[in-house]
């Protein structure tokens, strides 16, 4: 299956991609995910597929679009 990837902020420096497609089994969930395309978990970081919050255990599908990003803060 394929699945975009898209990452924001200081990811896109320190990963070496602002946006990839990747090639991947069926049933590799988001956290996977994470371990194939080198993104370490620590720190945190929001990630969203097709536009929704999604959990680390949760099974990406063919052509999903998956968002991640570091977590801000600020006022």
């Amino acid at each position: 299956m394929k699945v975009t990837v898209k990452l924001v902020g200081s990811l896109v420096h320190s990963v070496g991609f602002s946006e990839r497609l990747f090639e991947l089994a069926s049933g590799t969930t988001v956290g996977e995910l994470l371990e194939i395309a080198r993104i370490e978990k620590s720190p945190p970081k929001v990630i969203s597929r097709n536009g929704h919050a999604v959990a680390p255990e949760e099974r990406l599908e063919d052509g999903d679009r998956v968002v991640i990003a570091p977590v801000f803060s600020g006022g």
